[in-house]
């Protein structure tokens, strides 16, 4: 039987052997957490504690100023020491509480709740909504706008995200392989907040085991169906996925709600178990460190806060050929200027690249119209045309080409002869048309 896949896409080397094997490891607290009050989509939050003031972990140190929006919560026990600007992943200055850690380990008071599936959709989804849950695979939606569609969209089915198709991270393929079990109670949850009786999770088939683990899991649930997917970039893309498991084509400026699907990440569905189970607000993630860049690549639970440059040092710290530390994969992560920036709850891998797997695309060619971008893209876009108006200037005019279909994803840039810069040309473009 052949692999479900889609259309377009590409086949970077995945470099997924240097951290696949390295079982999750609790990583150390921070001294100081660095705790951004803007870590989804939408609306920041306004901060809710004050410089001296004493904190516990899963204390919610900002509120949510809007329905697009997430509460944010302190990941370690301890003092407000100052409310701050921090850089983001991107570059972007946002208000950030520090919590000096104080090392007592201290919980607020969380509601267990052994006997979770007997609680009302509603009730379901209010406790995902305090806990603060977003898209854990990189984009961060709240979590509880996704389970919140219009009644003129009804949902049939339910996905759960376990292609983790960028290269390099394998923090979702962990927690497959050591918490299937939670990643099938989430998925549950999720069924039952949006009364749905079809759940899948699909995995690329560069993960035996994690296929296996999630199977077995799995087998005990007729509702729930484990799909392998060929392995090919970005097969972890929600339309991509919704296409290649079900069948069904977002239609452009859709979303997934459009066509009756709702997809949510490995890493989010374990978050969305532990929030309804034992009342745990998301406070930590699983982080892929990794790159050869980095002496011992592997997966650290870290606390949100944590800066990057930590998890270097936990890691054995740099070889000695480092070039480039980048805030998620290859493909659609970011390059970073300072070890300080803090994980948040988006954080799915710290990047480490060598000199000799760094490629430079500083130094650019003309576009010469091989159209490979085109074949490339999985949306079906004209990438050459919107890197070509948008270098010149003409950004109104890419609406033309539907610019805001695309998501980034940087297979263009990755198939370009000339190494042109074409997401960096979209991704600019983008963004001065929203403004």
């Amino acid at each position: 039987m052949a692999l479900l896949t889609f259309k377009g896409g590409v086949h970077p080397p995945d470099n997924k052997e240097l951290a696949a094997g390295a079982a999750i490891k609790e990583a150390q607290p921070p001294k100081q957490a660095v705790i951004p009050l803007s870590q989804h989509i939408g609306a920041p939050c306004n901060c809710v504690v004050e410089v001296g003031q004493e904190v516990k972990k899963g204390q919610l140190i900002g509120e949510p100023t809007a329905f697009v929006s997430a509460p944010v919560h302190a990941s370690v026990s301890g003092k407000v020491v100052a409310i701050t600007q921090v850089p983001n992943a991107m570059g972007r200055m946002v208000q950030a509480v520090v919590v000096e850690n104080d090392g007592k380990e201290e919980w607020t008071q969380l509601q267990d709740n052994p006997d979770y599936m007997s609680l009302s959709p509603d009730e379901l989804k209010e406790k995902i909504k305090n806990a603060g849950i977003v898209g854990m695979g990189g984009a961060t939606f709240p979590t509880h706008v996704k389970l919140s569609p219009p009644k003129e969209k009804p949902i049939d089915v339910v996905i759960i995200n376990g292609a983790e198709c960028e290269p390099y991270l394998t923090a979702d393929h962990r927690l497959m392989v050591e918490r299937p079990e939670d990643v099938v109670e989430g998925l549950k949850i999720l069924m039952k907040v949006l009364g749905v009786s079809r759940g899948y999770i699909g995995i690329e088939n560069n993960k035996p085991d994690a296929i296996e683990k999630m199977t077995e899991a799995a087998s005990r649930e007729p509702n729930i169906e484990v799909k392998a997917l060929q392995v090919k970039y970005p097969q972890g893309a929600e339309k991509m996925l919704i296409k290649a498991i079900v069948d069904r084509e977002v239609p452009a400026g859709g979303l997934p709600m459009d066509v009756g699907v709702v997809v949510q990440n490995v890493g989010t569905a374990v978050a969305i178990f532990e929030a309804c189970r034992y009342g745990k607000p998301l406070i930590e993630r699983v982080v892929t460190v990794t790159g050869r860049g980095v002496k011992q690549p592997g997966n650290l639970l870290a606390r949100i806060g944590t800066p990057i440059g930590q998890l270097i040092e936990e890691c054995g710290g740099f070889s000695d050929s480092p070039k480039k530390v980048i805030l998620g994969g290859p493909m659609m992560g970011f390059a970073q200027f300072s070890l300080d920036v803090p994980v948040t709850k988006g954080t799915s891998g710290v990047l480490v690249l060598s000199e000799k797997e760094y490629v430079s695309a500083e130094k650019y060619g003309p576009c010469i119209r091989c159209g490979r971008c085109v074949d490339a893209c999985p949306m079906g876009l004209m990438p050459l045309m919107l890197s070509l108006l948008s270098e010149k200037g003409f950004y109104e005019d890419t609406k033309e080409y539907n610019i805001m279909d695309c998501f980034e994803c940087g297979s263009c840039t990755y198939v370009c002869p000339a190494k042109r810069p074409i997401v960096q040309h979209i991704r600019l473009a983008k963004s001065l048309i929203k403004r």
